[in-house]
């Protein structure tokens, strides 16, 4: 028997009787696969980046020190971040394993180390996952963390619920795209994104992908989860802003024809921010794992280069290493 998506709304245009999609055409042509697979085999890609694993590490990785008491949000690498606002602590997409992939022989291998490890985490008081891919849900990770958090909550898009419970997940929130829940105080909001979902052959696009606003009584956090590129994704500030930090993606876009549909490059991470209003920023899906064509360093390269020419308030744009914290604007209240 087909599989049915249980929670098919048919007013909702990213539901389908099947699953979920985006609300622009985002498919590859048959073939498209393999086409890349060849010529990025053919080029020797990924490429080292320059000067070397050693010289990045070095550049670009420190270990991350969990101190202080004011609002911030640490990045771990790659889309891996933890948030403190109002002194409630919010784990994003976290993978601490050695590879990205369903199993630890093979797959995206890690080429920087981790930040911080479990045991070097405050108390947890939720847990956020924007999709089910590998490199963002990771169960060795999950089943790390709820040993020592085993109260922890899980917000989650629609669909990964009961992948969750299966794991031992006690508390769970499952949430459609513009659905929030209050949590001690935050709001949480899972917000659209253009992307998929597939952790297996056979569960392409059964849960939705998302990504999350947290806002407190004084702050508003926005990361836009793994997504491409699209004007509607402005949106989400009219809606839900203004943002005071925002983590935009900016890496595994290379090569543009393929990955564009679902991965944002430098430029776009750009122009979203400049719709956005250029808040506090910082781009987050780099550095860490080799998932498409350009080297670690590529994504910062590109970035820099689109900001000097942007203008603007580009120092509202930081590119931070590995571990480093960014802390919230201070606010004066009347």
């Amino acid at each position: 028997m087909a599989w049915k998506n249980p929670w098919y709304n048919p007013d909702l245009p990213h539901h389908s009787p099947e699953g979920f999609r985006n609300l622009s055409e985002t498919g590859h042509k048959p073939g498209d696969v393999e086409r890349w697979r060849k010529e990025r085999r053919a080029a020797g890609l990924p490429l080292a980046p320059q000067g070397g694993y050693d010289a990045f590490i070095d550049k670009w990785w420190q270990r991350a020190v969990i101190s202080g008491e004011d609002d911030r949000v640490w990045w771990l690498g790659h889309t891996s971040m933890l948030l403190r606002l109002d002194g409630k602590h919010l784990l994003i997409d976290p993978v601490f394993s050695n590879r990205a992939s369903p199993v630890s022989f093979s797959g995206p291998r890690r080429k920087t180390p981790l930040a911080l490890n479990i045991n070097d985490l405050p108390v947890l008081d939720a847990i956020l996952i924007s999709h089910n891919h590998y490199d963002h849900l990771d169960k060795r990770t999950l089943r790390a963390l709820l040993k020592r958090f085993p109260d922890v909550t899980l917000f989650v898009p629609l669909g990964l619920g009961d992948w969750c419970r299966r794991r031992g997940v006690q508390h769970i929130v499952e949430l459609d795209w513009w659905e929030h829940r209050s949590f001690h105080g935050l709001a949480i909001t899972a917000a659209p994104a253009q992307h998929w979902s597939m952790r297996t052959l056979w569960d392409r696009n059964r849960s939705l992908w998302c990504g999350w606003v947290v806002t407190s009584p004084h702050q508003r956090f926005w990361f836009t989860g793994d997504t491409g590129y699209t004007p509607t994704l402005a949106d989400i500030p009219q809606r839900l802003g203004p943002f005071d930090i925002v983590a935009l993606p900016a890496g595994a876009y290379a090569p543009r024809w393929f990955m564009a549909s679902h991965h944002m490059d430098p430029q776009q991470a750009v122009r979203l921010w400049q719709q956005a209003g250029e808040p506090l920023a910082f781009p987050v899906h780099w550095g860490v794992f080799e998932l498409a064509d350009e080297g670690l360093d590529e994504p910062v390269r590109e970035l820099v280069q689109e900001l000097n020419e942007a203008g603007g308030r580009r120092d509202n744009f930081r590119i931070l290493k590995i571990g480093q914290y960014l802390s919230f604007p201070a606010k004066i209240f009347a």
